[in-house]
Order: C-alpha cells, then structure tokens, then sequence
C-alpha cells in the first residue's frame, strides 16, 4: 500500500505543478501594426494619438502623453495591473510590455489574461483608426 500512497502524492504534486503554470505565457508585444489608411484620408500625428487614447479609455486603460509619438497604458483590474508603451506615427503602431504587477512576471512570461487584455487594446485601436466611408450626398 505504501508505495501506492507515494505514487499518488508524486502524481498530485505533478498535476499541481502543472496546473499552476498554465496560466502564464510568453509575452506578446504588437510590433508595428499598420495604420490603414486610403488616399484621401490620411491621419496626423494627433487624430492617430487620439484614436489610441480613445480605444484605451473604451476599455478602461487609462492613457497618459509621454511625448508626440510615444503614450503609456495603465490597466488596474482588481489587484492586477499591467502597463504598456505605446509608441506610434501616422503610419503605424506598438505596444510593448513596460511593467506589471501581480501578473506572475518573470522574465519574457507573464499571466495569460495580459496577451488578451493587450490584443483587446489593439482590435480597439484598429477600430478607431478604421478609414471612415465618406458620404457623397448622392
């Protein structure tokens, strides 16, 4: 009986082991993503800004100005917070991992929920920076 006993805490500790550390993942940074854009409407510096800024606060990052170009994203869900630089022109953007807190950080991994709460942030940034169909009145 004792050598079942053994196996079974051996397997526990296994499982456990495990489990705990499928919640993190290798962080997912949003290189250069492009600005899409037509001919005739094209964005300056600020409408591309304000477009992040937007679809930050939509999803209650809050965004402050860094400089032209360059913004930084704080997200506080409940004990959890992750920040992001988010650097852009009138032709693309990034947003890299910056710093955390109570998201298992260690070296390039980090909770799971922070790729998705980065991924959310940019399908957002894609929406506000969608070009707009312009109305000819016909």
């Amino acid at each position: 009986m004792k050598p079942f006993r053994i196996t079974l805490l051996i397997t526990i500790i296994c499982a456990i082991a495990f489990l705990s550390g499928c919640r993190t993942a290798t962080i997912q940074n949003i290189e250069m993503a492009p600005i899409l854009t037509d001919s005739s409407n094209t964005k300056t510096l600020d409408q591309v800004k304000n477009s992040i800024i937007r679809a930050g606060y939509s999803l209650n990052w809050k965004m402050s100005d860094i400089a032209p170009g360059h913004l930084v994203g704080t997200l506080n869900l409940r004990s959890h917070q992750a920040v992001v630089d988010i650097t852009y022109t009138t032709k693309d953007y990034s947003i890299n991992y910056k710093s955390s807190t109570n998201l298992k950080h260690k070296g390039d991994k980090i909770h799971s929920n922070y790729n998705a709460w980065v991924n959310n942030l940019s399908n957002a940034i894609n929406r506000e920076l969608e070009p707009t169909i312009q109305s000819t009145g016909k």
